[in-house]
């Protein structure tokens, strides 16, 4: 089922012939995890929706409250058949207008779009989980590196690249050769009670469940938290390093490339963040 600007259909009626989130990647996207019909960190994603939309100079309705963001999720989520506690929720919205670069207005649609999820808490995987560096291509430094836009190619070929080389996920790096991200998540990295996450000026997506982790960490005792630029040198050195966001909560990383790295941190994290979860 689909949500097309708040009718639930069991196909979209859009075309993409003239589609400019198909033909130019004019859209910006939430992927937001829902719990036992709950949105699970409502305000973050509507606000950070919001400011990508004002960033990239959508018009904003004036009915797109956050009630309303919510309404159209649990409104979607209610017409999935299958009976599961969790879903991931794709939340659409795109410049709905003709021109070619220049949009004929600024006007938005949206399409919300809903699977079910195996597990409905945040569960620690323990399986081997390998990274890379993925040189290629560079994310570069400015604003719209840190929106979700439908532009995802970087993350597309990077995945390829992990999938032809046995990887589990590749580690993205900006123009000044810093460690950006993952390819769907953010990364910590943690060294002697140090955890350090790179900046959002250095280019990474500001993820929703990077926010909730830094103020978990924040208030860890015996721990030290850092934003700043991460080295690729530092990954061979760090204790433990583990990756982000909002449908898989977090992923430990136990291999990259001579190193196999530890997981106390990381899985003592994942309690405090269901903990957390549960209380809100």
């Amino acid at each position: 089922m689909i949500n097309s600007n708040g009718q639930i259909l069991s196909e979209s009626n859009i075309t993409i012939e003239n589609n400019r989130a198909f033909l130019y990647g004019d859209a910006i996207f939430e992927t937001i995890k829902v719990l036992d019909q709950k949105v699970l960190f409502l305000e973050d994603h509507y606000f950070r929706l919001m400011s990508s939309m004002r960033v990239v100079r959508m018009e904003i309705p004036m009915n797109f409250t956050m009630e309303y963001f919510e309404e159209q999720i649990l409104l979607t989520v209610a017409a999935f058949t299958t009976a599961t506690p969790s879903f991931r929720v794709r939340f659409t919205v795109f410049r709905d207008a003709g021109g070619k670069y220049m949009p004929t207005s600024n006007k938005t649609s949206f399409i919300v779009q809903v699977e079910s999820l195996d597990k409905a808490v945040y569960t620690f995987d323990a399986r081997a989980y390998e990274i890379e560096l993925y040189k290629d291509f560079y994310v570069t430094k400015h604003l719209l590196s840190t929106l979700k836009t439908n532009n995802r190619m970087i993350q597309i070929t990077g995945s390829i690249f992990a999938s032809e080389n046995g990887y589990d996920n590749c580690l993205l790096l900006n123009d000044e050769k810093n460690v950006v991200e993952a390819l769907n998540a953010n990364i910590f990295v943690v060294k002697d009670k140090v955890v350090k996450t790179p900046p959002i000026s250095d280019g990474c997506i500001k993820g929703v469940m990077r926010k909730q982790l830094i103020e978990l960490i924040a208030k860890m005792e015996g721990y030290e938290f850092v934003e700043a630029s991460v080295s690729p040198f530092e990954l061979q050195k760090a204790d433990e390093i583990f990756l982000s966001n909002c449908i898989l909560g977090i992923q430990a990383v136990s291999k990259y490339r001579k190193k196999d790295f530890t997981s106390e941190f990381s899985q003592d994290l994942l309690k405090k963040l269901n903990a957390k979860i549960r209380l809100s």
